[in-house]
């Protein structure tokens, strides 16, 4: 009787996570809502800080609240304007930048 046992071998060992999600196809997907997502919970913090209810923030970027809704969903997406609007709103900057 033969004890050895077959190991399957796994074909993302000692890859990286973003290599798994590149041969998903879904990389940028990934990365364009996680960045939309920091931006949105660092609207959120900022608008909770001020104690902006989301009517009076929809009102100071000159969007109704089912645009600003929009906007503060991760999984939707924006325009840069729409993003530098809202930061503006709350008296922030965006800076963008690549890695």
């Amino acid at each position: 009787m033969n004890s050895k046992k077959r190991k399957s071998k796994n074909v993302h060992a000692g890859s990286s996570f973003d290599d798994f999600l590149k041969e998903e196809g879904i990389f940028e997907h990934c990365q364009e809502v996680g960045a939309k997502y920091a931006f949105v919970m660092q609207l959120e913090d900022e608008m909770e800080k001020q104690q902006l209810t989301k009517e009076e923030f929809a009102k100071r970027i000159g969007t109704s609240r089912s645009a600003l809704d929009r906007l503060l969903d991760p999984t939707q997406p924006s325009n840069i304007r729409s993003l530098v609007n809202a930061a503006a709103a709350v008296g922030k900057h965006v800076r963008i930048s690549m890695i």
